[in-house]
């Protein structure tokens, strides 16, 4: 049983920031990477930033220079830092994880709000 818990999401202005935490419990060896998505409304889920076992980040264009992702393996946790938010950042983002031999595992998501 694996178990992820996103926290950090909530409504801010233009141009401010958020940090989101994703904790990982349960039986998690073996993660090869760990990651967030986001889904607006009415709109595909997408990538927005990914981070693998051997330390490889990526991120999706409309986030890079704004977005951070970053890991504490000792806790299991990854995180997303999030600056000079846009109206167009509002979704609901998920924390994925990929275990070798076991597949995906997504988190329930939190709510992200940028509005004035």
């Amino acid at each position: 049983q694996v178990q992820l818990v996103e926290s950090g999401g909530g409504l801010v202005q233009p141009g401010g920031s958020l940090r989101l935490s994703c904790a990982a419990s349960g039986s998690i060896s073996g993660i090869k990477s760990m990651g967030w998505y986001r889904q607006a409304p009415g709109k595909e889920r997408e990538f927005v930033a990914g981070i693998s076992s051997g330390g490889t980040i990526n991120y999706a264009n409309p986030v890079k220079g704004r977005f951070a992702i970053s890991e504490d393996n000792a806790k299991n946790t990854v995180y997303l830092q999030m600056n000079s938010l846009k109206p167009e950042d509002t979704a609901v983002y998920l924390c994925r994880i990929f275990i070798v031999g076991r597949g995906d595992y997504w988190g329930q998501g939190t709510q992200v709000t940028v509005s004035s």
